[in-house]
């Protein structure tokens, strides 16, 4: 299976695109193949790991119930304050 070429540009700005493809993608870089993006197969997905994501949703809902969304916002801020560290 021939590999599609496309620059190092396009292929930044489309990179989503390019890891969902089946086909491998060699990157250049003025007409010089710098690499190539090979995809594995994908597995499909399991019932049982859908099911497993949706009683992870349902925990988390659960645990949620009882904070507003200001609340919330207010927790996540003060989480990522403390997790940069002293400011200068």
């Amino acid at each position: 299976m021939p590999a599609v070429k496309v620059g190092v540009r396009e292929f930044r700005e489309q990179i989503a695109r390019f890891l969902e493809a089946d086909t491998p993608i060699a990157v250049t870089r003025r007409g010089e193949t710098l690499g190539v993006y090979v995809p594995t197969p994908r597995k499909p997905v399991k019932s049982a790991d859908v099911g497993e994501l949706k009683a992870a949703a349902d925990r988390l809902a659960e645990a949620l119930a009882d904070m507003g969304e200001e609340e919330i916002v207010a927790d996540f801020k003060e989480w990522r304050r403390a997790r940069k560290g002293p400011t200068r």
